[in-house]
């Protein structure tokens, strides 16, 4: 008999042979066997019987905060929030005090997550006019998941909005770089738009065409200089067949509020649903999915962006945009699963599969033998309601307050190592910084 360090049985498991029946076996973090485990020994047995196992949840576009507001967030209770809903890995975005363009802010970073965060973890570099002759040596870093450019302005002073700045930074590039694509000169010149006291103002003066005007001409950058760019957030029905028409060198993201909330709910839920770029009416929601069903999408990320609940009280537009999302992303997209708008295997290939193969993760994003034995363990036939009494966010609050979801996060491991099981997360961290 071979010994293992833990053997998860009887589970339905997305793996190798597709969504199957089978048992797990795991030994020094990574994944050893898959199928029969009989002649193995474990230290720890978990009963996963009407479970379904998925390669560990990826959400590669998290915002925690840390340095600069850690009355928001910080890197422990963002990591927190997301292993209790099921996520084993994040990007961290740059936009922090100070931001992190740089390698001393990049090691500073890392030393502050190791063994204090709960999942694995890298930090996006923000990309500057100050720090683009040393993208190169940034990507390159340990623990470093890429540029990150703000084409728009957003949360934080990190604004690159010229041509030639952009040119500067996508010409440099050895790897993907991710971008928020909004264009800032529209959105000074439509200020005027914003109404006070009326958040549902934010998609009028945050409009179409500013997302459509600088997705195109990050598409025609980077086909200049073939790189490769990841457009986040995608918010709009118009920039869907520019990104169809640059597979060559663009991948997209869109954000489960994006897909679950349109301008309809502003009235309800006033600046809680204000994020950049916004919420908008239904039909960009329909275009999304149609997006997603065609393969055009790449990857689910949140956006998680919390503020407080006194920050966001402020009458619009005083009122920062962002909302909290990583303990979410889990249950509201398997409760999509649930009524049939997207099919469970390609779930996995949104939050799992998608990152691996456009970020170039190392050991990561597949339940194989040899890989990071990273696991969403969900209920898929579990109803629950969620709650802000839930959220493990230092912010406290979810847009999703009151929402009855079916399917559902009840075991999230890290390396082989439980982070959460049956809503207790474990008593001590251990996440590492992901190779690519």
């Amino acid at each position: 008999m071979q010994n293992v360090d833990l053997i998860l049985k009887g589970a339905i498991v997305a793996g190798p042979v597709g969504i199957a029946q089978t048992d797990l076996a795991v030994l020094s973090g990574k994944i050893v066997a898959i199928g029969s485990v009989s002649h193995l020994v474990a230290a720890e047995t978990l009963n996963c019987a009407n479970l379904h196992i998925l390669p560990g949840v990826i959400d590669s576009q998290v915002h925690f905060r840390e340095p600069g507001a850690p009355h928001k967030e910080d890197l422990e209770t963002g990591s927190r929030a997301a292993v209790m809903g099921g996520v084993t890995t994040v990007f961290e975005m740059p936009n922090t005090k100070p931001e992190t363009t740089s390698a001393m802010a990049l090691a500073d970073k890392i030393s502050r997550a190791r063994h204090r965060m709960f999942c694995d973890f890298a930090f996006y570099v923000g990309g500057t006019h100050e720090n683009f002759a040393s993208i190169p040596e940034l990507e390159a870093l340990e623990g470093s998941a890429g540029i990150k450019v703000f084409a728009g302005s957003s949360t934080g002073d990190l604004l690159v909005e010229d041509e030639a700045g952009l040119e500067a930074i996508i010409s440099r590039l050895t790897r993907r770089a991710a971008f928020h694509s909004e264009d800032e000169a529209r959105l000074r010149a439509r200020v005027s738009q914003q109404r006070a006291s009326d958040p549902s103002s934010h998609p009028t003066w945050r409009d179409v065409e500013a997302a459509v005007i600088s997705t195109a001409r990050l598409i025609r950058i980077a086909k200049k200089h073939n790189k490769r760019i990841h457009v986040l957030h995608i918010s709009t029905a118009e920039e869907l067949p520019l990104l169809a028409a640059a597979r060559d060198v663009a991948t997209v993201e869109v954000t489960p509020h994006h897909l679950t909330l349109s301008a309809d709910d502003y009235a309800r839920l006033g600046t809680k649903l204000q994020m950049n770029p916004p919420v908008r009416e239904s039909r960009h929601r329909d275009a999304l999915w149609a997006a997603i069903s065609t393969g055009l999408v790449d990857v689910l990320g949140s956006d998680h962006a919390p503020h407080t609940l006194e920050e966001k009280a402020k009458p619009y537009p005083a009122s920062p945009s962002g909302m909290p999302g990583v303990q979410t992303l889990v249950p509201i997209m398997l409760n999509h699963v649930n009524e049939g708008r997207l099919t469970l295997q390609r779930f996995v290939d949104l939050t799992s599969h998608g990152p691996q193969r456009i970020f170039n993760l190392r050991n990561k994003g597949r339940i194989a033998e040899g890989y990071d034995a990273d696991f969403t363990i969900v209920d898929l036939a579990r109803t629950e309601i969620i709650s802000d009494k839930w959220i493990e966010s230092r912010c406290g609050w979810t847009p999703y307050e009151g929402k009855k979801v079916r399917g559902w996060p009840v075991g999230t491991i890290v390396g082989g190592a439980k982070a959460m099981w049956q809503g207790e997360i474990a008593a001590k961290a251990s996440g590492e910084p992901v190779r690519f």
